[in-house]
């Protein structure tokens, strides 16, 4: 095992030019050498961690510069890091892709001078040759402060196309060219209307990433990729405060967890768990009962594509709505949502009948409901913000959810200083809490105390 650590970070010049793909690579041949790997991923997204994790075994995380102040997203990075040989963080979009025209707000280029870790460029190398150092040399020069420490060539197939590539990137740009990927059938990772498939309704085919693997060891130069990328020191931070070690002690969290709900942040379940809450994992789709428990947590995924099997699984249904009488603190986000409405409706127009707990019709659409980051105040009190507190998130949903109550967040999303829109939403209703929004609990960990005190309240 290696004394080293290293870190970098996997930039592209723009979303769909490999990154995951590459990084899921990386990751099977750090592995394979025996190095204790740990994924990471710029920003919000939960279908390539979960990628991450099916192929490394080991949980990938988030590092959203939106949801985590940045003394909290490196507290989190720093305690992470301190126990692995190689870090890989996979980037967002292009590398100086943020929110708003900000390439130092919520890009790859500002998490990675943030953390203090040098990146690796991604580029396309088919049917291009000498331009290729245009490329590379715009990124270059773009933010001269950025540590863009190598590159390596995406999507080249033979060593005499890549060798002119590589002269022309050295000459040029005078940084050093790691190797490059060759095109591979039978790693390409297959899409869906929510972007990616999320990789446990997929066969993780470990023998075609081993291959992948083997072929990026001939291609790539890896000693020099973990040279350049090794860390003399890990950035400061200090996490917000806490609730008590004990604040949760003697409550049990179910979460529900299967191919209709899994999109949750690993971060979130730890700060519960530090918190001294019991979780216990559960799935809608094919539980008959829930476990024993005082709160409850149903996160995002697609339930959509599990309609059916979630509405003729009326036990748990039943067991739902009996949890919510009985004044379980049961909290929702996205697809959790559409579980707790009174029906959802599939892209095909059928109507399933839900838990009729938050009540209110989901309805599929085949474009983009809203997507993007925002920022929701309390108008009550709820179960993670009292009245007046604001609550940083995500949203990334095709369904659109009308209520029969009204909504208990005041919504806005804003860009360059702008506010480009404002909308109500979210619902509480008894000891429920639902909305489409996707929230880091790190952003104010205190926010858990909120959904404790409601927990311990139940008759």
């Amino acid at each position: 095992m290696s004394n080293r650590r290293s870190a970098f970070l996997l930039a592209g010049t723009g979303s769909g030019c490999g990154k995951t793909t590459v990084t899921l690579g990386l990751l099977t041949v750090f592995k394979r050498r025996g190095l204790r790997v740990l994924p990471f991923k710029v920003g919000p997204d939960y279908l390539d961690t979960a990628w991450h994790s099916a192929v490394s075994g080991v949980a990938s995380r988030n590092l959203d510069s939106f949801m985590l102040p940045e003394p909290t997203l490196n507290a989190l990075f720093s305690e992470h890091v301190a126990a692995c040989d190689i870090a890989v963080i996979e980037g967002v979009m292009g590398l100086y892709d943020g929110y708003g025209t900000d390439p130092d707000y919520c890009s790859s280029a500002a998490l990675a001078k943030q953390l203090g870790i040098p990146v690796i460029l991604l580029v396309d190398g088919k049917a291009v040759s000498t331009s290729i150092a245009a490329t590379v040399m715009g990124f270059q020069h773009f933010d001269p402060q950025l540590p863009i420490a190598g590159v390596i060539v995406n999507r080249v197939n033979s060593d005499s196309h890549f060798q002119l590539l590589k002269h022309a990137i050295e000459r040029y740009c005078a940084l050093p060219v790691l190797g490059y990927v060759p095109t591979t059938p039978g790693v390409a990772l297959p899409e869906r209307h929510l972007g990616l498939v999320t990789a446990r309704e997929s066969m993780v085919e470990a023998s075609s990433w081993h291959d992948f693997a083997g072929r990026l060891e001939q291609t790539l130069d890896i000693e020099q990729l973990l040279t350049l990328s090794q860390l003399t020191t890990l950035p400061a931070g200090q996490m917000p405060p806490l609730p008590d070690a004990v604040a949760g002690t003697g409550l049990t969290l179910a979460v529900a967890f299967d191919e209709a709900f899994n999109f949750y942040y690993p971060d979130n379940l730890d700060l519960l768990e530090r918190a001294g809450v019991r979780i216990v994992r559960f799935s809608p789709l094919r539980d008959r009962q829930l476990p024993d428990c005082q709160m409850l947590w149903l996160g995002g995924g697609y339930p959509e594509l599990h309609a059916r099997a979630l509405s003729e699984n009326t036990p748990m249904l039943e067991a739902i709505r009996a949890a919510h009488r009985c004044g379980v603190a049961i909290y929702a986000e996205c697809g959790g949502l559409m579980y707790l409405g009174a029906a959802l409706r599939d892209a095909g127009g059928e109507e399933w009948p839900m838990a009729n707990v938050i009540p209110g019709l989901s309805v599929m659409s085949s474009k983009l409901t809203r997507f993007g980051y925002c920022e929701a105040r309390a108008t009550q009190q709820t179960l993670l913000a009292a009245a007046g507190e604001t609550l940083r998130g995500h949203e990334f949903h095709y369904s659109d959810f009308t209520a029969q109550t009204a909504a208990v967040l005041d919504c806005h999303k804003t860009r360059d200083g702008e506010v480009l829109k404002r909308w109500q939403g979210g619902w509480q209703v008894g000891n429920t809490f639902a909305s489409y929004l996707h929230l880091h609990f790190g952003q104010r960990p205190q926010m858990l105390n909120h959904w404790f005190a409601a927990a311990r309240s139940a008759p």
